[in-house]
């Protein structure tokens, strides 16, 4: 199912998502997961669907890498300095010519409106989510 926020239905309501197949750990584990810091936001008029561009610093390793996020629901002043959770190793991908380095982790709330994981703020940028 590809995401998308529709205040008209409830796609996501937890009563009416199934649960996926089972997995083994290694394929869980094989997602390199992160925690990063936010430190730029920039408008993307050319999304189809309203969203952010983010620059998110993942520490020492990984520097800082781009995404865009369907997370307009968020003031681009509550993200930056904003820790976030980011799969960091699903490749990268061309959205309306932006190339998106990884992908911001949340909750989906019954419409589809994107609730960001929260992490605490004394957790390091760069580390591993487990």
């Amino acid at each position: 199912m590809a995401h998308s926020i529709d205040p008209g239905t409830r796609p996501y309501a937890p009563e009416a998502v199934a649960a996926k197949p089972d997995i083994d750990a290694g394929g869980f584990f094989a997602v390199d997961m992160r925690v990063g810091r936010v430190t730029e936001v920039e408008d993307f008029p050319e999304a189809r669907k309203p969203a952010w561009k983010l620059t998110v610093d993942f520490g020492p390793v990984l520097g800082s890498l781009r995404t865009s996020a369907q997370i307009t629901n968020y003031d681009r002043d509550e993200l930056v300095g904003r820790l976030v959770v980011g799969a960091v190793n699903l490749g990268r991908k061309r959205i309306a010519g932006f190339e998106s380095h990884f992908l911001v982790l949340g909750a989906l709330e019954a419409d589809g409106t994107v609730r960001l994981l929260a992490v605490d703020d004394d957790v390091p940028v760069g580390s591993v989510v487990a």
